[in-house]
């Protein structure tokens, strides 16, 4: 059942969200130990499960639903398309979160979510219940975003924005260029996961054709007029790769796409260019999870950003990508740091333990080729409004390469302290 957001807003959705924390809520089952369902174990959702089961010293049993065994980070993706890294560097397992910390992980698809009964229906037959629930799903894609292209056209033109076999086949179509051939991406429109994600992969795929290809062409098109770290990535493109990449925004055609993934085609506001790889990275919508469970306003799902408590349903929160929570990109980092918030606002609900204010911290780190790294970062506050900028950094055109090279090893001790938090 779907309820009317507009009849849960305004001055009732804080003083709801308030009482729903207020004391320790009767579990689902009727008796025992409060339940909590996590499903989707990445950045958000396996940080926000270790976290409950960590700090709430055995007295709630957790569950994370993951289809996949094996993890494969977004972030750090694009290097490895790049050959910096190896695939099995930024794989990553559920093993500890089940033998440290007593999380029940189960692999499977989640398929439905009652939210009057309080359960969860698997692919595999069973039904969960649960007293809170964790939607944290990341991404799926918004159909007819880039005409011409849909799912069953993912393995001609890969969008490897989801990590793992997509970033495997991505790479491989790109060492198999011709030489002198053109490589192309579409790229989405905002909001999107990770602002800076597609640019610092243009930085990559234009690092390996300058060792392998280096009369290779790269062509962007883009439906914004401005992109995350712009000013950085263009003076990196034109000292390191320096007529290789060609950046098409809105006002020259960039927001008018059409592809043909058969032919290999890419028309730009009428113009079609035979390319020789193409990465479609179309526009993003949260995980379908989040529409079974009726808790989405057009492409993503509100939040309270106080508890990250969904909008529609006290009982529901909701991290990371799927989330429309304010001002936070949507990023690995900002997941990872709401699922804190969401944790300890769990743990109040379930146990009546403390709620403290919720603060919210990002950093995205962006390579442009080896050893010349940037960086983009804020703190943020709740409000009842939203989750709201309180103030920010960013890299400056210019740096030295000793600055560059620290910001890069800064963002590899990010990676290994990051992936630990995540699974322990």
């Amino acid at each position: 059942m779907k309820l009317n957001r507009r009849g849960f807003l305004g001055a009732t959705a804080g003083a709801a969200a308030a009482a729903s924390l207020s004391a320790p809520m009767a579990q689902a089952s009727g008796s025992g130990k409060p339940k909590v369902v996590v499903i989707g174990g990445g950045a958000g959702g396996a940080t926000c499960a270790r976290y409950i089961a960590k700090d709430s010293n055995g007295e709630i049993d957790v569950t994370l639903i993951e289809p996949t065994r094996t993890y494969y980070t977004c972030f750090f993706s694009n290097l490895y398309m790049a050959g910096i890294r190896d695939l099995r560097s930024i794989s990553h397992s559920y093993g500890k979160l089940a033998s440290d910390y007593g999380i029940n992980v189960v692999h499977d698809w989640a398929v439905n979510i009652d939210r009057e009964a309080r359960t969860v229906s698997l692919a595999g037959g069973a039904t969960l219940t649960y007293d809170r629930l964790v939607l944290s799903p990341g991404i799926d894609f918004v159909d007819g975003a880039v005409p011409g292209w849909d799912l069953t056209r993912q393995n001609k033109m890969p969008h490897a924005y989801k990590a793992g076999s997509q970033s495997e086949l991505l790479k491989a179509q790109i060492e198999a260029m011709p030489e002198g051939g053109t490589f192309a991406m579409v790229a989405p429109p905002n909001p999107f996961r990770c602002p800076p994600g597609p640019y610092e992969r243009i930085s990559m795929i234009a690092h390996i054709l300058k060792n392998r290809n280096p009369t290779a062409k790269i062509l962007i098109a883009d439906p914004k007029p401005k992109f995350s770290k712009q000013a950085l990535f263009q003076d990196g493109w034109s000292r390191h790769y320096d007529g290789m990449i060609e950046w098409v925004g809105p006002d020259f055609g960039g927001g008018a796409v059409e592809v043909n993934a058969d032919e290999m085609t890419v028309s730009i506001d009428g113009e079609v260019t035979k390319v020789d790889a193409c990465n479609v990275i179309p526009a993003m919508k949260a995980g379908r999870i989040c529409d079974m469970a009726g808790i989405t306003e057009g492409n993503w799902a509100p939040v309270i950003p106080h508890t990250m408590q969904s909008r529609v349903d006290g009982s529901i929160h909701v991290l990371g990508d799927a989330s429309n929570q304010g001002d936070m990109p949507k990023s690995g980092f900002a997941a990872n740091s709401q699922a804190k918030v969401a944790a300890m606002a769990v743990r109040s609900a379930l146990t009546g333990s403390k709620l403290f204010p919720a603060k919210f911290t990002n950093t995205c780190w962006s390579l442009i080729d080896e050893g010349d790294g940037v960086k983009v970062g804020a703190s943020y506050e709740a409000t009842d409004e939203k989750i709201a900028k309180v103030d920010g950094f960013i890299s400056q055109v210019g740096e030295d390469a000793e600055l560059r090279q620290a910001t890069y090893e800064e963002s590899v001790g990010w990676y290994r302290g990051m992936t630990s938090d995540m699974f322990g």
